[in-house]
């Protein structure tokens, strides 16, 4: 099969592509996702895009001018593989899913603010927060491709960025499991006070996302609500190739 072009990419990804994701982020069980959220700390949604889409993103790693920069992780000690932070203006459908999610998301994130008494709380729209970001400094935008071959993995870590924090983020896996590559699991742990760390494995289809705390969370104990330090990363894989998007809500120093 010929690889698409970068005409037919662009338009793949153009207003079209991004108005349809925003209907169908507007269509979700957002009473599932939160439920979740506040059990686990990440919640699955299911084909948010299409395969067509997931090809389309995965196709913008070789279009170098739509980036701001590109890391190695091996260089830095963050794992093996690398991404790409997207530069501003972000691609019309990354864009439409930054806005159209995180209004969803914002009722979670000032509760939990709220349950872990942290006096933050966040604004309705994302161009409000982004503005705050932006007064603040951080003006470098944060979604990302990321792009894994054979042994590459992710160490867990935490995608902070500067003082202003969005809670929540979101990965889409642009690839296909068992087709596409083998390995690659997206993995959460939990370190608790004074417990041992939980990990959480969570399956990912092609176009699914997943929704999980960047730094931390509340959970109730038997003494009231405490605050677990959240990390997240990706196991090695075994074969193939593995794309996956970031849409982090925060931008950068």
């Amino acid at each position: 099969m010929n690889a698409p072009t970068n005409a037919a990419i662009n338009t793949t990804l153009a207003g079209p592509a991004a108005q349809d994701a925003t209907d169908r982020v507007a269509m979700l069980d957002w009473l599932r996702i939160a439920a979740d959220l506040d059990a686990q700390g990440c919640a699955v949604i299911e084909s948010l895009i299409t395969p067509t889409e997931c090809t389309a993103l995965a196709g913008l790693y070789s279009q170098d001018a739509l980036f701001r920069s590109r890391v190695v992780m091996g260089r830095h000690g963050f794992g093996r593989g690398e991404y790409k932070y997207f530069s501003y203006p972000l691609p019309d459908l990354i864009a439409g899913l930054r806005t159209s999610v995180y209004p969803h998301l914002v009722p979670i994130a000032n509760h939990w603010n709220a349950a872990m008494g942290i006096d933050s709380r966040y604004p309705e729209q994302h161009a409000d927060f982004i503005a705050r970001c932006h007064d603040a400094g951080q003006c470098r935008p944060t979604p990302l491709l990321l792009q894994y071959g054979p042994d590459d993995y992710n160490c867990l870590h935490q995608d902070l960025y500067g003082e202003h924090v969005f809670p929540l983020q979101l990965a889409i896996l642009l690839s296909e499991p068992g087709r596409d590559f083998t390995g690659g699991e997206f993995v959460l742990t939990e370190q608790r006070p004074r417990m041992q760390s939980r990990p959480e494995v969570v399956p990912l289809k092609q176009g699914d996302a997943v929704v999980f705390a960047v730094h931390h969370r509340p959970v109730q104990g038997t003494r009231g609500v405490y605050r677990v330090n959240m990390r997240h990363g990706v196991s090695r894989l075994r074969s193939g190739q593995r794309h996956t998007v970031g849409i982090i809500f925060h931008d950068a120093l």
